[in-house]
């Protein structure tokens, strides 16, 4: 029987698996997890609206008849057709395969920073989201004992580095989770500083700066200070230096600037794209038709746009696996080869309480309306009837009661390093 692996269980890899069990192939799908992660809704788990749970949909209970393996793939002989991975128990274990996917997704984008890989934190895994809001929680509570005021300020100071959707709606679930935090706690909704950078010129230019604007006088009005045009310079354990010199004290630091293709694609020694393993428009990888790539690891052209190729979005992981499972099935001779082509159905940006931006099918939206579109649109694009159910009952109750505040201390600060969330973490040391 025709053997095909994929490497990754992100948006792609997922719905390529989901549709390939259908024929008659013998489907293996390698992740260092075993579940998809719905990333869109990790600002709300930081926030603490969404239990990280909710977010994670269950490959054993969504892929019948797919081989699960856990692990994380170290080198692929594309002549040979074998890879290998390191297993949960750290062995090395050898797969071969007829046909290869390449769906490893992305990993954040890091800087020669001093301290940013330290001190800072990111959004990428279920872990970075629940240690960034029980951090953020400790902070005040720490800060209500702290003798010192200058100190007490810095714990009540969170930077959030990137203005583009993922960090703005990050920013905004963290400043209605403080502002909750502050209604039990000895002090005022103002007594905690946001700031909010970015080097573009505006906030969120993905969705044009008509609905910009407006999030950016949301997230003024709620007392974030944005400051564009900025970024990182040094980052220490209680404070920050940005770009222009400036000093701001912090326990706090969200990196949120962007990704990069996972670190697997480098050592293919295939040609790339802006870091990305070049594709053709049907996914394949050229000169190798027995290998396809697409997903945030792959330069996918984008026919709609030609010289470019499709940005690192949900959206547009999705919709390439379910082209990649048709062109793969007909690599084997079942159906007809598809080209990619996208069509943008615009954003959403869930901007916190009573607060949203969103252009479907490019009709500007703000306020409830796009509110309604944007919860709307994640509880339809949740593979999991039982996940949609969860997340609607979280909105739910997000909408009647306050937000509950307990620091669970579910994910250690190394669980949230930068380096675990690339792959499977090396076992403690002692």
């Amino acid at each position: 029987m025709t053997s095909v692996v994929i490497v990754g269980s992100g948006f792609t890899g997922f719905e390529c698996a989901r549709r390939l069990r259908k024929r008659n192939f013998d489907v293996t799908i390698i992740s260092p997890v075993d579940y998809m992660l719905y990333t869109p809704l990790l600002p709300d788990v930081a926030g603490g609206v969404v239990d990280g749970r909710f977010v994670t949909i269950p490959l054993a209970g969504m892929l019948h008849g797919v081989r699960k393996v856990r692990g994380r793939v170290d080198t692929v002989d594309l002549h040979e057709h074998t890879l290998t991975f390191t297993d949960l128990e750290q062995r090395s274990c050898s797969l071969s395969w007829d046909r290869l996917v390449l769906t490893p997704g992305s990993v954040t984008r890091l800087f020669d920073i001093p301290g940013l890989a330290t001190h800072a934190r990111g959004l990428k895994s279920v872990a970075e989201a629940l240690y960034l809001r029980d951090h953020v929680l400790e902070q005040l509570e720490l800060s209500c004992l702290d003798p010192d005021p200058e100190s007490a300020q810095a714990r009540r100071t969170i930077v959030v580095v990137g203005a583009s959707y993922s960090g703005t709606e990050l920013t905004a679930q963290l400043r209605a989770l403080t502002d909750a935090a502050a209604k039990h706690m000895d002090f005022g909704k103002g007594d905690v500083k946001f700031l909010l950078l970015d080097l573009a010129e505006q906030v969120m230019p993905e969705v044009g700066k008509r609905l910009g604007d407006k999030a950016m006088r949301v997230l003024r009005r709620r007392g974030v200070d944005v400051r564009l045009g900025l970024t990182l310079r040094e980052v220490h354990p209680d404070h920050v230096v940005l770009t222009d010199g400036s000093r701001v004290n912090t326990r706090t630091v969200a990196w949120v600037t962007g990704v990069t293709a996972a670190p697997l694609i480098d050592k293919l020694g295939l040609p790339t794209e802006k870091g990305r393993l070049k594709v053709q428009t049907d996914f394949q990888v050229p000169d190798h038709p027995d290998v396809f790539a697409a997903g945030d690891a792959a330069a996918v052209p984008d026919v709609t746009q030609p010289g470019k190729i499709t940005p690192p979005t949900a959206q547009h992981a999705i919709r390439q696996g379910k082209v990649l499972a048709k062109n793969v099935a007909a690599s084997l001779g079942h159906g007809k080869t598809k080209q990619y082509k996208h069509r943008n159905m615009g954003l959403v940006v869930d901007l916190g309480p009573r607060a949203a931006v969103a252009n479907p099918l490019n009709v500007p939206l703000s306020g409830y309306p796009a509110k309604f579109v944007t919860r709307g649109y994640h509880l339809y694009a949740i593979p999991r009837f039982v996940n949609r159910w969860a997340v609607s009952l979280a909105y739910l109750t997000d909408a009647l009661f306050p937000r509950t505040l307990v620091s669970m201390g579910l994910a250690t600060q190394r669980d949230a390093e930068f380096s675990t969330s690339e792959g499977i973490p090396l076992p403690k040391s002692g």
